[in-house]
């Protein structure tokens, strides 16, 4: 149904559609380009990371359309009978969206949907994005347009926070009660000794604790210990080896008197800190260990220049607290 290295050309116009593969994407990535990328999840990386571990029941259709050489964007996708899904799954990848060039990504829907229609394609379906993505801003418009029928539903919610330029600015952006409770806690956390938080990023120093931090995730909660399977593990080893080797990934430890009491999984994109999972030793729960590890990674991420800090999906309680606020993810349907 998808021959490789395919090129169609639509009648009468300069656009150029062409399927490809993990390996040209990758150097669409690494060459001068027009596109944003956009959130960590649609990086090349991270996308053939995922289709090699998880090796899903469906065809790789990876599509880049030009107009004259000119890149207009870039279509990852996965295609399952006449459905079409954006490659990645929600249990791994926050959220995603199409790389493109923002000043003419509706020229690249506007190409996209046809080519979808004459591969016999009847839905596409992108789960979740975020109210910024091109999906939303541009894509829903041209579907319309294009007589399609869209279903958009708020099905999750991510929560973020903005890094002031410094620790005490973001402490009073806190409520006061908020304020009151992080320092106390880390005054709690100090006097019971020497506390340390550091990161890791070289890929053997981070290889070399990863069984150090899926142990920790596991005997956190019971629930991370019934997610963790035999894939999933794969995954993460897979995601964080590769990634550190771009220079993106940081295993943030909080240590008391030099033992290991909290380990943090994020990644560093952008200038936008993504907190991916988290683990504690439950014989520190007293201390909020678990909890203090996400401050002092805030802390961190702040005395280092970082803007943004993304707890990702999810609306656990501590987000809040820790000044997250809620960024709605949609789940998007066009019929073709």
């Amino acid at each position: 149904m998808f021959p490789g290295s395919c090129l169609l050309r639509m009648k009468n116009m300069n656009y150029q559609v062409r399927e490809e593969d993990f390996c040209q994407l990758m150097e669409r990535y690494h060459t001068v380009n027009p596109l944003d990328w956009g959130p960590l999840f649609v990086q090349p990386a991270w996308l053939r990371v995922w289709w090699n571990t998880f090796n899903p029941p469906s065809e790789l259709c990876i599509l880049s359309i030009s107009e004259d050489e000119c890149l207009l964007g870039v279509a990852p996708l996965q295609v399952t009978g006449d459905r079409c899904l954006m490659l990645g799954s929600t249990d791994v990848s926050d959220y995603v969206d199409f790389p493109v060039n923002k000043a003419r990504s509706r020229e690249f829907f506007a190409q996209l949907l046809p080519s979808l229609r004459s591969k016999g394609i009847k839905t596409l379906e992108l789960a979740h994005v975020r109210p910024e993505s091109a999906a939303l801003t541009d894509l829903v418009e041209v579907a319309k347009e294009w007589g399609c029928a869209v279903h958009l539903v708020s099905e999750e919610v991510s929560l973020e926070t903005q890094l002031p330029a410094t620790w005490d600015e973001y402490l009073k952006n806190l409520s006061k009660k908020q304020r009151h409770e992080v320092r106390r806690k880390l005054r709690r956390l100090t006097e019971a000794g020497t506390v340390n938080y550091r990161s890791l990023s070289e890929p053997e120093a981070v290889t070399e604790r990863m069984p150090e931090f899926l142990e920790m995730f596991a005997v956190s909660r019971s629930d991370k210990e019934e997610y963790l399977n035999p894939q999933r593990e794969d995954f993460f080893r897979s995601i964080v080896t590769t990634m550190a080797q771009w220079d993106l990934f940081r295993l943030g430890m909080l240590e008391l008197d030099g033992k290991p009491v909290a380990m943090l999984l994020y990644f560093d994109y952008q200038r936008r800190i993504y907190l991916y999972n988290s683990g504690y030793d439950p014989a520190y729960r007293e201390l909020s260990v678990g909890l203090m590890s996400k401050v002092l990674c805030i802390k961190d991420s702040i005395a280092r220049g970082r803007e943004v800090f993304d707890f990702l999906k999810g609306d656990e309680v501590y987000k809040y607290r820790l000044g997250g606020k809620e960024v709605p993810l949609t789940r998007c349907q066009i019929d073709l």
